[in-house]
């Protein structure tokens, strides 16, 4: 009865203290735009007395010769005085902002989940806690970086982790980035297990090596999720691998002839991503695997992206039925006659990421060049920006100004927020991440891992075998 009550108690104090947060982040947001633009009238203002001041000095010089000149010569000088102070003012302005913001702007799930006593210890008991496989070996920078992304995780979300790899290796990685203090102490709240496993999968090694090297780390990770002591995998090594392993060790879903992986693209609607697939298992496509796609990405969206009636969209050259290669025209009849899900027509390449389409299908070979492309995007615009912006002192107050806006506009294009994709017509859940992922790019795919098995997304892939199209 006891815990009950405090719970109960907890519960809306921790909804107020997000509340709370709001309050101050929009005050102190107010604040930061009040002195930005203080500050930027200052400096118009010395910019102007500047300019008032050059037009003196060549007035005076005509006039009066070298009197009137060394008199103008002063105000100029005053004038640049003006300047320099306006540039501080707007370095202190800055300078207060960010320690301002910094104590109360952060993820707001981050605080409701850390020691803050917030949330009831109890609601995060190990019987509500999902546990997840994760390849430790897998992955360019393995194992340092991933096993950091890993207790990362575990203190943001409701989650277990078991690591597989090589245990030494493992414990070398963590006392170099000084993480053993706290792996152990994970492993003493039962948190994590490792989980020891032989050598990876190479990234340049054929993906059937998954079949010779049974205690490879992918295939470790895989057989814990067919044993039912994970609920998700995920991997950051070889896709390909990653995928035969999947296939070997836990089957696919009955009616799907080619798994497919499915990744989140940015959209002008932050809130609301576009999922793309296949972005890489399969590069030659029949229209066949183009239709599944479409039905499995139809109840990813509708059970991890939440959007009761995803639009579906084929990727091709222009918007008529009549545009396109043979499998598109092929596979536009297939979408076109399908009545389980949306289908909005062909989506050129402009209208990927135009908010216009929840789901987008294509072949695995120009999906996986989107991604790549889409990958450069974020780095290649900044440097453009930045080469664009004026020079001289205006330009690096301009740049003071603009630089949370460009570091926001770089998170919104980053892979690495999205951390990984999922590998849809496996039977079980599966998270590839990107081959050179840190950190932060493991945390955001764990917590994709865990908004697919909360979600009970294999429940309803499972459904997809009673359709009549995939049993004819």
């Amino acid at each position: 009865m006891g815990k009950e009550t405090a719970q109960k108690t907890n519960k809306p104090r921790a909804i107020r203290r997000l509340v709370i947060w709001y309050k101050r982040n929009s005050a102190v947001t107010s604040i930061v735009d009040t002195a930005a633009s203080s500050a930027a009238t200052a400096s118009n203002v010395a910019g102007n007395m500047v300019s008032g001041a050059g037009s003196v000095v060549t007035t005076a010089s005509n006039v009066a010769g070298n009197v009137a000149g060394n008199v103008a010569g002063n105000v100029v000088s005053s004038a640049e005085s003006v300047v320099n102070t306006a540039s501080s003012v707007v370095s202190n302005a800055s300078s207060i902002a960010k320690n301002t913001l910094q104590p109360l702007v952060f993820d707001p799930l981050k605080r409701l989940q850390s020691n803050d006593n917030i949330l009831d210890r109890d609601e995060e008991s190990q019987s509500n806690r999902i546990w997840i496989a994760v390849d430790g070996m897998g992955g360019d920078y393995a194992p340092g970086p991933i096993l950091e992304g890993c207790l990362e995780a575990i203190s943001r979300f409701p989650i277990n982790i078991k690591f597989v790899g090589k245990i030494e290796k493992v414990k070398d990685a963590a006392e170099k980035n000084g993480l053993a203090e706290l792996l152990e102490n994970e492993i003493d709240n039962k948190r994590l297990e490792l989980i020891d496993s032989g050598e990876p999968i190479g990234m340049n090694e054929e993906a059937t090596a998954v079949r010779k090297r049974k205690n490879a780390s992918i295939n470790v990770a895989m057989d814990l999720v067919r044993n039912n002591k994970a609920e998700a995998v995920y991997s950051a090594g070889n896709s390909g691998a990653m995928m035969a392993s999947a296939i070997f060790r836990i089957g696919r879903l009955k009616g799907i002839e080619r798994p497919a992986i499915g990744a989140l693209f940015p959209t002008r609607d932050q809130t609301r991503p576009v999922l793309v697939l296949d972005v890489g298992a399969n590069t030659d496509c029949k229209p066949s695997y183009l239709h599944q796609f479409a039905l499995l990405g139809n109840i990813y969206a509708k059970d991890v992206l939440q959007v009761q009636k995803p639009r579906i969209g084929l990727l091709n050259i222009g918007e008529e039925e009549c545009k396109g290669n043979d499998l598109s025209l092929k596979t536009f009849e297939l979408l076109s006659s399908e009545k389980s899900f949306d289908f909005g027509g062909n989506c050129e390449g402009r209208d990927v990421l135009s908010g216009s389409f929840d789901v987008v299908v294509c072949d695995g070979f120009t999906g996986n060049i989107l991604l790549k492309f889409l990958e450069s995007v974020g780095g290649v615009l900044l440097d453009i920006l930045r080469s664009e912006l004026p020079r001289g002192r205006r330009g690096k107050v301009g740049s003071a100004f603009l630089k949370s806006n460009l570091l926001r506009i770089k998170k919104r294009l980053d892979h690495a927020e999205h951390g990984g994709a999922l590998l849809l017509g496996v039977n079980g859940i599966c998270v590839i991440g990107h081959g050179s992922s840190k950190s932060l790019s493991v945390v955001s795919a764990l917590r994709l891992a865990h908004s697919a098995v909360n979600h009970g997304v294999m429940d309803n892939l499972n459904q997809l075998q009673k359709l009549q199209v995939l049993n004819s």
